[in-house]
């Protein structure tokens, strides 16, 4: 299957290449009918607007799939914004999925690509450590349900994906849980994710880089229900949702591995 991949600026290839890892404080999918269907997929993200829920302005890129498919919201980690998403948010696209890619408060530029959500929180000197960000993600997750009114997974990358488990539990608009490179690192803050984990009912798939696989693990309980993935790589593999950009290193296997859990999530959620 051939995918479109769009919106890569040069500038975001060569922070990709040059920017060091962050480490924060702690049956195969073919979507036959997608790919038949892809020419009524608009192919380029439509900009949008939301607030969240101080009001602070948020700033997305809209993607729309298969009107009948789930909806990916897609969240940044550390440092980074809604551009940590080119080309992968396409490639989900193309595979029928509407997506929606969001700069979080906490976060900041990706070569020239700013962060407008982070601009203006400064802005309105409003506080942007990953906590606050939970706001951003909740009100993001209601412009979803609105926007597309389908099954909403949600997918984080570091500290986001952590606030993805912690949000997953309890939010009833969420569905699945992606997340990339969690970690327990917002135990101060919200208690540790530990026990939230040992009685998490929803699907989830959860990956890292080979590294972090230990400590991944130690968050998660011996017996998983149905659908709750933990994919470790074969290769060192990467922090974050980084390990799905184009031309990574090790980047398909990850990519074969998060598209046979969306297979999975077609039956369970459609």
């Amino acid at each position: 299957m051939k995918y479109a991949l769009l919106l890569v600026s040069v500038s975001f290839l060569t922070f990709a290449c040059s920017n060091a890892e962050e480490q924060p404080a702690q049956e195969k999918l073919t979507f036959e009918q997608a790919e038949s269907d892809s020419t009524a997929y608009s192919q380029t993200a439509e900009n949008a607007t939301f607030p969240s829920k101080d009001s602070l302005l948020i700033s997305a890129k809209v993607y729309g799939g298969n009107p009948s498919y789930p909806t990916i919201l897609l969240c940044h980690q550390a440092r980074y914004n809604k551009s940590e998403y080119d080309g992968i948010a396409e490639r989900l696209q193309q595979s029928g999925f509407n997506c929606i890619a969001i700069d979080q408060r906490s976060g900041g530029p990706i070569g020239a690509v700013q962060n407008e959500t982070y601009n203006r929180a400064i802005a309105k000197d409003l506080p942007t450590d990953y906590v606050d960000a939970q706001q951003d993600i909740e009100a993001a997750l209601e412009f979803a349900k609105t926007r597309f009114n389908t099954p909403v997974i949600l997918w984080g990358s570091s500290y986001s994906s952590t606030l993805a488990l912690y949000i997953g539990a309890e939010n009833t608009t969420v569905q699945a849980v992606v997340s990339f490179s969690p970690g327990d690192y917002l135990a101060d803050d919200k208690g540790s994710l530990v026990p939230i984990m040992e009685t998490f009912a929803k699907p989830y798939f959860i990956t890292s880089s080979r590294s972090e696989g230990k400590g991944v693990a130690a968050l998660l309980p011996e017996s998983k229900k149905e659908h709750q993935v933990v994919f470790t790589p074969q290769g060192p593999g990467h922090h974050g949702s980084r390990a799905l950009w184009i031309n990574q290193s090790g980047g398909e296997e990850y990519w074969e591995a998060i598209e046979e859990y969306l297979s999975a999530m077609l039956a369970v959620l459609k």
